[in-house]
C-alpha cells in the first residue's frame, strides 16, 4: 500500500460517519457497508482527500474525476471531519495577501464584468431553480420565525420582516437593489402599498417579473429595470430602500463606493435594509480548504466576503448610521438545506432541464454547493447579516426636547407586533 493511501485508511477510520474508497485500480478501503462511497478514478482526488481539502475534492466531482454515492448531509458530515484545521484560520493570509485581494477586488468589478457574472449564475435557467426554490422563488436566506415552518413560509416571514424593519407605508417610494425573481419587491407592494422599483443584472430575472408585474396588474406602480446600480439615477431619492443577496457580489475594494451610493439614493430620514452574507473571519475573504475556489469557479464569479465588522467600518465612513443588526446565520443553514433536500429530490427532473455534459457540471456544481453552504453556515465559517441603515444623527431636536430624527420607534418590539 503506497504512503497515501495509508493515510488515507487512518483518516477513513478516525471518520465519524462510515466511508468506503475505491481505488483507480478497483480496490477499496474502508467497510463493506458505508453511508458514503467515494469512486476514485484520478490520482489527484485521492491526494485531496489525504490533505483534507474538501473544496478541490468538490472541484474533482464536478469535473468527473470522482464519483460520490451517498446522501449530501452525508457527505458534507465527512467534508468537516477530514479538515485539517479551521476553514478561516487557514484562508487569513499575512499583509501580502491580504494586499493581492484589494488589487483582485479592483480588477474584477466594472459595470461590464459584474453583469457578465450575474448572468452566468442567474440565467443557468429559470426551470432549474424553480425545482428548489419556494414558489416566490425567493432566493436568500428564509427567517425561520416558527420552529414548524415550511420553506415558502420561512421565505415570506423574511419577506415581511425586511418590510417590517423598514417600516414601508403606503405611497412611499421604495427601491429593490438586485431584486431577483421579483419576491421582495411584489411583496412590498402588494401588502404595504408602496411605489417599488426593481434592478437586476439577469435578463431571465428582468423578463421574469416584468410578466408578473403585467400579470397582477400592477402596472404604474412596480416596475423592474435591466440595470447597475451603479447608474440609478440620484435625482430623486429613495423613501426605503432595500439590497438582499447583492452585497456580495459588490466586492470588498467597491464597498466605500457602494454604500455612498445607497445613502445618495436616500431620502434624508429614509431607511436602507442590507441583508447580506459576511466572513465568518475578520481577515479571510472566503473559507479556505479550496471552498472559496470552488464558489468562484463554479459558481458565483466575482463573489466577495467581508467580516460584518468591516461592513460597519464602511457603512460609517460613507456617513450611514447601523441602527439595527441582526445575525441570520443558524436561518441560512436551515434555508440551504431545504434547497440542497429539494433538489436532490428531484435529480432526474433536473437532469432533463441542465442537459448534456455541461448540464451534468452544473447540476454536480450545485449540488456541493447547496450542501456545502448549509455546512459552512451550521459551523459559524459564514454568517449572514442584516443590518438597517438611516442617514447618520443630525442632534435635532422636539418641542419636548426629544430626539426629532430618529426613523424607527424607541424599541424593537415594533418589527415582531402583529
Amino acid at each position: 500500500m503506497s504512503a497515501v493511501s495509508a493515510v488515507v485508511e487512518k483518516k477513513l477510520a478516525s471518520l465519524p460517519i462510515a466511508v468506503q474508497v475505491q481505488m483507480p485500480d478497483g480496490k477499496t478501503i474502508g467497510p463493506n457497508e458505508p453511508r458514503v462511497r467515494l469512486v476514485i478514478k484520478d490520482k489527484s482526488s485521492l491526494l485531496h482527500l489525504a490533505a483534507g481539502e474538501s473544496g478541490k475534492l468538490g472541484q474533482d466531482y464536478v469535473e468527473g474525476k470522482l464519483d460520490i454515492e451517498g446522501s449530501m448531509r452525508d457527505l458534507m458530515v465527512l467534508a468537516a471531519a477530514i479538515l485539517p484545521a479551521s476553514p478561516i484560520d487557514v484562508a487569513q493570509g499575512n499583509w501580502l495577501t491580504q494586499m493581492k485581494r484589494h488589487i483582485k477586488s479592483v480588477r474584477r468589478h466594472s459595470l461590464a464584468r459584474d453583469a457578465q457574472q450575474i448572468q452566468f449564475h442567474y440565467d443557468i435557467s429559470d426551470d432549474f431553480y424553480a425545482l428548489w426554490l419556494d414558489p416566490r422563488r425567493v432566493y436568500s436566506c428564509g427567517y425561520y420565525r416558527e420552529p414548524d415552518m415550511s420553506l415558502a413560509q420561512a421565505q415570506e416571514a423574511k419577506l415581511d420582516h425586511i418590510c417590517r424593519k423598514l417600516r414601508l407605508h403606503e405611497g412611499e417610494r421604495f427601491l429593490d437593489i438586485g431584486a431577483g425573481w421579483g419576491g421582495l419587491l411584489l411583496w412590498a407592494a402588494e401588502n404595504y402599498g408602496v411605489d417599488a422599483t426593481g434592478i437586476t443584472l439577469s435578463k431571465n430575472q428582468h423578463a421574469y417579473v416584468n410578466r408578473l408585474i403585467e400579470q397582477k396588474g400592477l402596472q404604474g406602480r412596480v416596475r423592474m429595470t435591466l440595470l447597475d446600480y451603479r447608474e440609478l439615477d440620484e435625482s430623486r431619492p429613495y423613501d426605503k430602500i432595500a439590497s438582499v443577496g447583492m452585497f456580495e457580489h459588490v466586492g470588498r475594494a467597491q464597498l466605500p463606493a457602494y454604500f455612498s451610493k445607497l445613502r445618495r439614493l436616500l431620502r434624508p430620514g429614509g431607511l436602507i435594509m442590507n441583508h447580506g452574507i459576511t466572513a465568518g473571519g475578520v481577515y479571510n475573504a472566503e473559507v479556505g480548504a479550496g471552498m472559496g475556489e470552488f464558489i468562484e469557479k463554479y459558481i458565483f464569479p466575482g463573489g466577495e466576503l467581508t467580516h460584518i465588522s468591516n461592513e460597519l467600518a464602511q457603512i460609517a465612513n460613507a456617513g450611514l448610521e447601523d441602527v439595527d443588526v441582526e445575525n441570520l446565520r443558524p436561518h441560512y443553514a436551515r434555508t440551504l438545506w431545504a434547497w440542497s433536500d429539494g433538489l436532490e429530490a428531484r435529480l432526474d427532473e433536473a437532469r432533463q432541464i441542465l442537459k448534456g455534459e455541461a448540464g451534468e457540471r452544473s447540476l454536480r456544481a450545485y449540488r456541493i454547493y447547496l450542501a456545502g453552504c448549509a455546512m459552512g453556515f451550521e459551523q459559524g465559517w459564514i454568517a449572514l447579516h442584516q443590518v438597517l441603515l438611516q442617514h447618520k444623527a443630525t442632534g435635532r431636536r422636539d418641542e419636548l426636547d426629544h430626539p426629532a430624527d430618529l426613523s424607527y420607534p424607541w424599541r424593537r418590539d415594533y418589527i415582531y407586533s402583529a
